[in-house]
């Protein structure tokens, strides 16, 4: 099991309701301050309060990160797997990892939000089962190519002759990241493509769903200490408690979340410096040794400094 010293931070900034200008100096920021990775999300329509309001799309902001950062990885916390072909995705991560120097993470999941979907007449399939199905035969797919293999596979949904890429990714081993934690479908997929997995929900629901990936890798055939486990959140740091949550709800009135739809106590990590690390804490020993926090506009660089300028020294001390 990792020991404390291992904890890996990223940041994930949404998407939505920023104009460029922040965002660039927040993605500048984060990689300034030496945090691991840098991700957003894969989304054409908000997926917090009004679905209408501004959102970039995912490839393209990363493309421009790549030429802005010089350290981070780079990758989309996931990547909608409906929206695009298989081996178009692996295409542009390729040419992300070339823009990178070699940073590029292909993130991918099963997708969910139905309202992008239908208005853009994206095909959604017949449920999230199926969509699973979907995700399975394009991570397969797109691990090969990306390792430089050729594809040739039929099934509904797709089809490939003899697809093979170059340039190949300068990375030898472009790492996979799935999002999700379906227990019987997504936890599959992960044990047999995955290099890192990532999650949500406390310590005890995250060791029980790990508990469910080890009798999958078992099943076929894979290490597990090959998957990196990572937990997703929310955060804001402060000294007060109460000016945490403030800030919190300068962030959801930004985006025009109401009250009912914020994040709970499972997701959302609020508090001063050591309240926050006894969180991580609890899952780093518990094998999720890497957090990803997920970041809302107006970009909170209080809380992005002192998470990895104070928080980590906590937690690393044990």
């Amino acid at each position: 099991m990792p020991t404390i010293s291992e904890l890996r931070l990223g940041i994930l900034l949404w998407s939505q309701a920023s104009d460029w200008p922040p965002m660039l100096d927040a993605a500048r920021r984060v990689d300034r301050l030496g945090y691991d990775h840098l991700w957003t999300w894969d989304h054409l329509y908000a997926i917090y309060g009004d679905p209408y309001q501004p959102i970039f799309e995912g490839y393209s902001l990363l493309a421009a990160w790549a030429m802005a950062t010089e350290r981070a990885r780079l990758g989309l916390l996931v990547g909608a797997n409906t929206f695009r072909n298989p081996g178009l995705v692996a295409k542009s991560v390729a040419t992300l990892d070339h823009i990178s120097g070699g940073r590029a993470i292909m993130g991918l999941g099963g997708a969910w939000f139905d309202l992008e979907h239908e208005a853009h007449g994206i095909e959604f399939g017949s449920g999230f089962g199926q969509r699973l199905d979907w995700l399975d035969e394009s991570v397969g797919a797109i691990r090969t190519l990306l390792d430089g293999g050729e594809v040739t596979f039929e099934s509904p949904k797709y089809r490939f002759d003899r697809l093979r890429h170059q340039p190949l990714p300068i990375q030898p081993h472009v790492p996979i990241l799935i999002g999700g934690s379906g227990e019987k479908k997504t936890l599959r997929t992960v044990a047999r493509y995955a290099d890192l997995w990532n999650a949500f929900g406390t310590p005890e629901v995250l060791r029980r769903k790990d508990d469910i990936l080890r009798g999958h890798c078992a099943d076929v055939g894979r290490d597990e200490r090959l998957i990196e486990r990572t937990v997703g959140c929310k955060m804001v740091i402060r000294d007060d408690p109460a000016e945490a949550q403030r800030v919190w709800a300068v962030q959801m009135a930004h985006n025009r979340t109401p009250r009912e739809d914020w994040d709970g106590p499972d997701t959302l990590w609020t508090g001063t410096p050591g309240q926050v690390a006894a969180t991580i804490r609890s899952h780093v020993e518990n094998g999720f040794s890497t957090v990803i926090v997920e970041m809302p506009a107006p970009f909170d660089d209080e809380t992005l400094e002192r998470l990895i300028g104070e928080v980590k020294p906590l937690v690393d001390a044990g």
